[in-house]
C-alpha cells in the first residue's frame, strides 16, 4: 500500500477549510496531477456525494470516481474511489486554530494481487504526487 500523509494550517476557519476540501471538485485548483474534476449531481455534499476525476499518475490519465464515504462536517469526510486492481481512499480531517484550522490529508493507494509487487514504485510516485499536491493545498487554503 502507498501512503502520503501531510498537515496544512490554513487561515481559513474549520468550517470554510472543510466545505473547500470536502467539495473534491475543487482538487484541480489545487493538485496538479488532476486535469478534471467535476461534482456529480447537485444534492447538498454528504454522504454518497460523487466525484468524477481525471488524474495523470504514472506517466497516464486515470479516470477515477471519488464517493464520500463518510462524513462528519466540518471535522472529517473520507472520498474512495475504486478501479480494477487499486482502491484510493482520502481521509481529510479539520481542526480549529486560533482564528484558522489545520488540515490533515491522509490518502492510500492499495493495490490488489500481483499490483501489490509495484507498491515500493508507487510509493515513491505517490510521494511526488502528494508533495506537489501539498504545495497546492497550502496555497489554496491561504489565499
Amino acid at each position: 500500500m502507498a501512503r502520503y500523509v501531510t498537515t496544512i494550517e490554513s487561515a481559513l476557519p474549520q468550517v470554510e477549510a472543510f466545505a473547500y476540501m470536502a467539495d473534491f471538485a475543487n482538487a484541480r485548483l489545487w493538485d496538479p496531477s488532476v486535469s478534471e474534476a467535476r461534482r456529480v449531481g447537485e444534492a447538498p455534499i454528504g454522504i454518497g456525494s460523487a466525484f468524477d476525476l481525471v488524474a495523470r499518475f504514472g506517466g497516464r490519465d486515470v479516470p477515477l470516481r471519488y464517493e464520500i464515504v463518510e462524513y462528519d462536517s466540518p471535522r472529517r469526510v473520507v472520498l474512495e474511489a475504486q478501479r480494477p486492481g487499486f482502491v484510493s481512499r482520502d481521509t481529510i480531517t479539520v481542526e480549529p486554530a486560533g482564528e484558522g484550522s489545520v488540515v490533515h490529508y491522509d490518502a492510500t493507494l492499495a493495490f490488489g494481487g500481483l499490483g501489490r509487487l509495484f507498491d515500493p514504485i508507487m510509493q515513491r510516485i505517490f510521494n511526488r504526487v502528494g508533495a506537489r499536491a501539498t504545495l497546492g493545498m497550502q496555497t489554496a487554503l491561504n489565499s
